[in-house]
């Protein structure tokens, strides 16, 4: 039996956070009734998949995003808080145009030019974003040797880990990570390999 986990990553759902285009992490921002249902649409995706246990980060529409699929395979959600998206300081919340400029440009600056330094205003910086997102990925994989998990995050976070992770580099900008579309990444804890970033 082969030692690498076998990850069903995706980004939780659609969510009110994102259609009200407010910025940041956004821990009770729930899942919009179209979220639902590409909830319900993913847990099917993974029905016929060996999944052996089901993981979140702490926020409300990850988490509600991933009970369908673990309610499918008779199992309950654990949920990660290093899994949550990346974090915006004083400017959590704001529904200011320029706030959310701002962010996208401190992640094409963490993925496509490595500059981890960067943060949105006091937020967090890349360094911070990606060391608690990838040890929490490391901690799984040593968990699960040979198994199948799936795992709900988040479109900046699950970005820049798997980016490195991966080594897939700048080619993940420009394609985000769409809602509720699960995608596989194997590792044994040494090699990460994404097969295919989801357009």
């Amino acid at each position: 039996m082969s030692n690498r986990v076998r990850m069903w990553c995706l980004r939780h759902a659609e969510s009110e956070n994102v259609t009200a285009a407010i910025a940041g992490a956004q821990p009770n921002a729930p899942l919009t009734a179209h979220g639902h249902q590409q909830a319900l649409r993913a847990a099917q995706t993974l029905a016929a998949e060996p999944v052996t246990n089901v993981y979140s980060s702490t926020a409300l529409r990850s988490r509600q995003t991933a009970h369908p699929i673990a309610a499918a395979h008779k199992l309950r959600v654990h949920p990660i808080p290093e899994l949550v998206e990346i974090g915006i300081g004083q400017h959590e919340g704001s529904g200011d145009p320029a706030v959310r400029a701002r962010t996208a440009a401190v992640l094409r600056a963490w993925v496509v030019d490595g500059h981890l330094h960067e943060r949105v205003a006091d937020g967090e910086t890349g360094h911070d974003v990606l060391g608690r997102t990838t040890t929490a990925l490391q901690r799984l994989v040593e968990r699960h040797e040979g198994e199948t998990v799936a795992i709900v995050g988040h479109v900046a976070s699950l970005t820049l880990a798997l980016s490195q992770l991966c080594a897939l580099g700048a080619s993940v900008w420009g394609v985000p990570l769409p809602h509720a579309e699960p995608f596989l990444v194997e590792s044994d804890g040494e090699r990460w390999h994404c097969s295919a970033w989801p357009a």
